[in-house]
């Protein structure tokens, strides 16, 4: 990438704090200070995938991590993630690691007990 080419990078990161409210992808441009379809190459150039898989990522990503450390009903993780409902969590996770969320929570426990 060209020294005079803006990154994304920002933008990621504003989208990480954001991860529980719908973001468009004419937002994440906007943000950035680009067109959708600048911001949308220059996305995939830096990161690999599209800012739509990149942030279903990150949010299966944060709902594992509540998961890990809290006992939050999987319907409130959803939202909080940002995937809306316990339904759409539990697609996004089989198809993303192949286990549903609270199989997913009982395994962690389950060797973060062992460990000790």
């Amino acid at each position: 990438m060209r020294a005079s080419q803006a990154s994304t990078a920002a933008t990621r990161d504003w989208a990480l704090d954001r991860l529980g409210r719908p973001i468009a992808l004419a937002e994440l441009a906007r943000h950035a200070g680009m067109s959708v379809r600048t911001f949308s190459r220059r996305f995939r150039d830096e990161v690999g995938m599209t800012p739509g898989q990149w942030l279903t990522r990150q949010r299966i990503e944060h709902a594992r991590r509540l998961l890990e450390v809290t006992d939050l009903p999987v319907d409130r993780i959803a939202d909080e993630a940002g995937l809306g409902t316990g339904a759409s969590l539990r697609r996004h996770m089989a198809q993303a690691i192949g286990v549903a969320p609270l199989a997913y929570r009982q395994t962690f426990r389950a060797k973060a007990s062992e460990a000790y």
